[in-house]
């Protein structure tokens, strides 16, 4: 967990896990395969191999290893794309509705 040196008003916790995006348009259906870097009560970060636009809304899915725990579904909002290297994209995405 990182601490309270970071300035931020909710702790991280770091996740490392498999995630599932998808675009928030039922036209598009565009389906991003991401690994999910931290967590947080407010939301999340996100590595993804092609850039995001800032404020487009996605539907996420972080899967559960155990079986009595249901996997993480939300709405989010992308607030943050920066590019971290030639092929990877970190997204900083907001919680707007948990599923």
């Amino acid at each position: 967990m990182i601490g309270h040196d970071d300035k931020r008003s909710f702790l991280r916790m770091m996740v490392n896990a498999d995630l599932e995006l998808e675009l928030d348009d039922s036209e598009a259906g565009s389906h991003i395969d991401a690994v999910c870097r931290d967590l947080s009560s407010t939301g999340m970060s996100a590595e993804v191999p092609e850039p995001v636009e800032v404020g487009a809304m996605l539907k996420v899915k972080l899967a559960s290893n155990n079986p009595s725990v249901p996997p993480l579904r939300a709405s989010v909002k992308v607030m943050r794309c920066s590019q971290e290297f030639d092929d990877t994209y970190l997204l900083g995405l907001e919680f707007i509705e948990l599923n």
